[in-house]
């Protein structure tokens, strides 16, 4: 619980430093949501005073972050300007989209990766391995963007998959059952193409890991008292090939989301994606330091889980912490 709290704490206070250089990078830039309002010639200079003066705009930036930190206290994460409401009623659904687009994606491509890098590095310079490593290099040439675009096109041209959105448009008529149904069907696309993405670094780490234990000097003793070259594989090689892949799942997550925010944006896939670009595009500030608050914690919380299997998993790491 203490080695917890210690890594609880050091991802509120890196939030902290995120949501403080959020705030001075969008002061530099140049223009706001308000500039975008003064160029209506049916709107006065006073009535976007007014405006500036009742979101706060008109105060000095400590002062905004301040006001900005008690409305996240309140659970509001500030105020959107372009639709009046809290940010945080934009931004939960939202969130939830994504995290069931990269949840499955994640699981998914580990699906396939772990069973793919174990059985190449067991059969080193094999067929297998050989067909694996050029699958994985094949995967990497091929850019996320254009992955992502293949997929519509062939959703367009085969109507074997929806070319977009989360749901069907008469989904509001249907059935619980029928609308999750539907959620799954909309789901399979985008979440392959982001499991293909990530699939080369998954198995190729998870390739070296193996064949970092099936090189260990206590593999070469398990072969010499003639145990099958699966029962070494799995039960004994594995579970010390372990750690580096739990530490790598923790940072798949990060690759992983910030790849689903531009394939949300291709597919039509109602999550943090397009918002944050809409956001970002009408100078919606409070959305756009939201977006990436809400984002950065989904890194942090992969990060944490990943390093809580560590511990659990590893009793030299326990010996270390608590001493």
């Amino acid at each position: 619980m203490r080695y917890l709290g210690q890594r609880i704490l050091q991802s509120l206070i890196l939030l902290v430093g995120v949501s403080v250089l959020s705030f001075g990078f969008i002061e530099l830039s140049p223009g706001n949501f308000f500039d975008e309002i003064r160029l209506n010639p049916r709107i006065s200079n006073e009535t976007v005073s007014k405006l500036r003066s009742q979101y706060g705009m008109d105060q000095p930036l400590p002062v905004r972050y301040a006001r900005w930190l008690g409305s996240v206290a309140k659970g509001e994460f500030g105020f959107s300007f372009a639709y009046n409401v809290p940010v945080a009623s934009l931004l939960w659904p939202r969130a939830r989209n994504t995290l069931l687009l990269t949840g499955s994606a994640m699981l998914l491509a580990w699906m396939l990766a772990l069973p793919l890098g174990i059985l190449s590095a067991g059969r080193r310079n094999g067929l297998i391995d050989h067909a694996t490593l050029l699958l994985t290099a094949v995967l990497l040439t091929i850019p996320d963007l254009l992955m992502a675009l293949g997929l519509l096109l062939f959703a367009l041209r085969t109507r074997l998959l929806p070319a977009g959105g989360m749901m069907s448009l008469d989904a509001e008529n249907l059935s619980a059952w029928k609308q999750t149904r539907s959620v799954a069907i909309h789901l399979v696309g985008p979440a392959l193409v982001l499991a293909l993405a990530s699939l080369p670094t998954l198995i190729r780490h998870t390739r070296a890991a193996m064949i970092e234990a099936l090189d260990s000097p206590f593999v070469r003793a398990a072969r010499a008292h003639g145990l099958s070259p699966y029962r070494i594989l799995f039960r004994h090689a594995f579970p010390v090939a372990l750690n580096p892949l739990i530490s790598l799942f923790g940072l798949s997550l990060g690759s992983l989301l910030s790849a689903s925010l531009l394939t949300e944006v291709l597919v039509n896939w109602p999550g943090l994606g397009p918002l944050m670009l809409e956001a970002i595009l009408g100078r919606d500030v409070y959305v756009v330091i939201g977006v990436v608050l809400f984002a950065s914690a989904f890194l942090m919380c992969g990060t944490l889980l990943g390093d809580v299997l560590l511990f659990a998993a590893d009793p030299r790491i326990r010996t270390e912490k608590l001493t």
